[in-house]
């Protein structure tokens, strides 16, 4: 079957090529970098930054205002947990009741399709038999996304237009700027689930009754109570029609400003209408709060973005900066006077000179001052005033760690380019191979890119690390198949067909690379048969390295025998093609030396010219002819990993940027170079040695990898569990109570943790050597510690100190403040 495929690959050049430049624009279609490809419909792999291993759930909220958590419990949260058991797929149900809310999460098998499961618990939601609830009490259904979602935080501040922070606007103001047109703009952003509001005051209208005036109006609490509510509405009241022509006729009735309240009708005693504002007192003010958020140690208003169920969460920030660029223009803007500068007077002084009204009753008229300032250029704005614009200013945004995430693999794929450039001209000295294999990698890794989106795999940290992982097997299958091609190519008659020579070379090596990587593919069957969070953590991993690991056999067996064929067989029969193209060589190395880096254009250019003068040198001058041409191919592999070597440089830079370009080099050619002389050393001269002295000393040889098996598994699972328990007069584990509660409080913890040498050595000299033995390997192991997930060190903190439950909003704000 090899055989064939290599022979069809072979024979049908036309064929492979048209596949691989399908692969090739498929490919960076569906990659998950950000990629600018011009006016291509591009559909890249989801991305984020770690895997989302939460449980496949749904939220019900309910909000029952003033009620108790008992109350909440029993009237909501019981009833409703009891009812949503019953759902199809439902593992488990979680209640919480607090004051004032009920918060329910339903969780479904993992194989429980997500919106699937949010259709059966509306279902179940809105069958609910009538008195199951409170009157009025409404459960609503969380937004369609993860527990991972929020993606992007945001405060909404004033700034000037240098965009500098500037006061001017109250919480209440920005709260309900935040509430009314930045969270529904923002909600428009194709793949935002839900924006949700943070701290400040929803400002509401507060009615304060008096006892007395209700009493001396003979009116009730209920009284006002449905006034007020009557009061809130428009009426219909069909048609009228006049001249042949009909209109509707309505009631308008809606509250607009405290007045329209105050003068709402209660009751009427003796044809005497009793108002709101006869029995109480409306005003404006802050609606009861159970969070706020903190920002430098000032209260601040924000929000938080939540992208939506399956959405590529890159693609979703993106799509909601575009709209905070879209709404920004038009979020409000007021004027700021500095009356520490001017006074009142001066300011109205200086308003009236120039057209227009400085105030608005007792605060400044800010469409006025605004409009004003507008149409002044910014130099020409008196020193003493400015404009404050509510600006969205994020302060957690999980494009950064995505950027890393994938700037990791790109930088591990570019590296591993260089260095197996590198390693091949050293030690193969084949310049056209180091360049087909280190092409034929991206390849590959595009490749995996189309079946991580065929196969609906996330792009992540942990799924682009089995891409990461699988590189080096992937370059090592190119590098065996263009070996072995290029012995066959020296050792065959040179009679005998290229492409014969070529096939017999590839399919004498096939098998073995794909057995090889068969078995690699098989080891990780086991991570396909996890499930809940180990599978979704580690599931993507096993994933992607499947996916790169069959790439780069289709890589290896169909594309590289071609392209070798046309690579390793061709060479240009023209002496004046070739000058020209030596020559252009120069020109380019000149012009790269000029525009761009000077190391670079010097290599290339001195590459051409040594080219170039082998080609012109007159036929009287053969021997030095055929000098250069000996020596044209070691120069011109020297020439490429200087030019290579640079570039690995520029990129890596590992003494850091501020010991400059040359000490690096240096570094990193003193790095390679000494690994792969160690390799050629050990190679040439011990190797060989080595391997006679092994299969004449099997049994002292054999008790080598014995020792470091069970010197291992000490430190992965423990002395005590490998070697035994030591003796109780010697464990340092075993104290007694008395001996134990003399410790000091630093000794009783480390006592806990094992790591305590609570017998001195002067002890130890009297037990045997296998107990002193595995006193000190108990006393220096402890085995591995185990960890579910790796420590994911963002960058990004969200501080949240915690405080006891019956702790009052003030005091954790005041909390919030101090420790701020």
């Amino acid at each position: 079957m090899i055989d064939l495929v290599i022979r069809f690959c072979l024979e049908n050049k036309l064929v492979v090529a048209l596949i691989v430049i399908a692969v090739v624009g498929w490919g960076v279609l569906v990659a998950p970098f950000d990629w600018e490809v011009a006016d291509l419909p591009r559909n890249p792999v989801p991305t984020d930054a770690i895997p989302d291993i939460g449980e496949n759930q749904q939220i019900i909220f309910t909000e029952w205002m003033g009620r108790s958590p008992q109350d909440v419990e029993d009237q909501i949260s019981y009833p409703l947990t009891v009812s949503l058991l019953g759902v199809p797929g439902v593992k488990t149900v979680r209640s919480y009741s607090f004051f004032g809310f009920s918060t329910i999460y339903v969780i479904f098998n993992e194989d429980v399709e997500f919106y699937w499961s949010r259709t059966r618990v509306l279902e179940k939601l809105n069958s609910l038999p009538a008195g199951t609830l409170p009157e009025g009490v409404t459960p609503t259904l969380g937004p369609d996304a993860t527990p991972l979602g929020q993606i992007f935080w945001y405060t909404l501040e004033g700034r000037d237009p240098d965009g500098n922070p500037v006061g001017g606007w109250d919480l209440d103001e920005l709260r309900t700027t935040q509430d009314w047109y930045v969270r529904y703009s923002l909600l428009s952003a194709e793949g935002i689930a839900e924006v949700a509001s943070i701290g400040g005051f929803v400002q509401e209208y507060q009615i304060d009754v008096d006892p007395d005036a209700m009493r001396a109006a003979r009116v009730g609490i209920d009284d006002i109570f449905m006034a007020v509510k009557m009061s809130n509405i428009d009426v219909g009241a069909r048609t009228i029609e006049i001249n042949k022509a009909e209109y509707i006729i309505r009631g308008l009735g809606f509250v607009e400003n405290l007045e329209d309240l105050e003068d709402s009708v209660v009751a009427v005693n003796d044809n005497v209408p009793i108002y709101v504002k006869d029995v109480a007192r409306v005003t404006l003010g802050p609606a009861l709060r159970r969070g706020a958020l903190d920002k430098g140690g000032a209260e601040a208003v924000g929000g938080v973005a939540v992208v939506r169920y399956g959405f590529n969460p890159l693609e979703a920030i993106k799509n909601l900066k575009m709209q905070i660029d879209a709404i920004s223009p038009g979020l409000p803007t007021k004027a700021v006077v500095d009356f520490r500068r001017i006074t009142r007077e001066q300011a109205d002084e200086y308003a009236k000179d120039n057209g227009f009204e400085a105030w608005s009753g007792d605060e400044l008229d800010h469409e006025a001052w605004v409009k004003y300032l507008r149409s002044l250029s910014r130099e020409q704005w008196p020193a003493w005033v400015t404009t404050s614009q509510v600006t969205v200013v994020p302060f957690y945004d999980r494009t950064g760690l995505i950027y890393e995430t994938l700037g990791t693999l790109n930088q591990a794929l570019v590296e591993e380019i260089l260095i197996t450039i590198i390693v091949i001209l050293v030690m193969v000295m084949h310049l056209r191979s180091s360049i087909l294999i280190s092409a034929l990698l991206p390849l590959a890794v595009l490749m995996c890119f189309i079946a991580m989106k065929t196969f609906g795999v996330d792009a992540n940290i942990v799924a682009l690390s089995g891409i990461a992982i699988a590189i080096g097997t992937m370059v090592d299958m190119g590098i065996i198949l263009c070996e072995n091609i290029l012995k066959h190519l020296e050792e065959a008659p040179a009679e005998e067909s290229r492409l014969d020579v070529i096939h017999r070379a590839s399919v004498e090596v096939g098998s073995a690379v794909l057995t090889a990587v068969s078995t690699t593919i098989v080891s990780f069957l086991p991570v396909f048969t996890m499930t809940g969070a180990e599978g979704k953590l580690f599931k993507p991993l096993a994933f992607t390295k499947t996916f790169a690991l069959a790439a780069s056999v289709i890589v290896a067996l169909t594309i590289i025998p071609p392209v070798a064929h046309v690579l390793f067989t061709t060479n240009v029969s023209s002496r004046r093609l070739r000058q020209v193209l030596y020559t252009g060589l120069i020109v380019a190395g000149i012009a790269v030396g000029l525009w761009s880096t000077w190391w670079a254009g010097t290599i290339v250019a001195i590459l051409g010219g040594y080219k170039l003068l082998e080609e012109l040198l007159p036929s009287h001058l053969e021997t030095w002819r055929k000098r250069l041409k000996a020596g044209g191919t070691l120069f011109a592999s020297g020439a490429a990993v200087l030019f290579v070597g640079a570039l690995l440089t520029e990129d890596w830079l590992p003494l850091g940027p501020e010991k400059g370009f040359l000490r690096n080099f240096a570094f990193v050619g003193l790095l390679i170079g000494g690994l792969l002389l160690f390799f050629q050393l050990f190679q040439k001269y011990l190797y060989r040695p080595t391997l006679w002295w092994c299969l004449n000393h099997k049994w002292l040889f054999l008790s080598l990898p014995a020792c470091i098996l069970l010197l291992g598994f000490g430190v992965w699972l423990g002395p005590r569990f490998v070697f035994g328990r030591i003796p109780a007069e010697y464990d340092a584990q075993s104290l007694s109570e008395s001996e134990v509660a003399d410790l000091s409080a630093f000794e009783r913890f480390k006592y806990e943790l094992g790591g305590l040498r609570s017998r001195p050595w002067e002890e130890m000299q009297y037990a045997n050597l296998g107990t002193q033995l595995k006193w000190t390997l108990a006393t220096t192991w402890k085995g591995f510690g185990k960890e579910f997930m790796p420590p994911l060190d963002e960058g990004s903190y969200l501080y949240m100190p915690t405080t006891m439950p019956h702790a009052s909003i003030g005091e954790a704000m005041d909390v919030l403040s101090l420790q701020g």
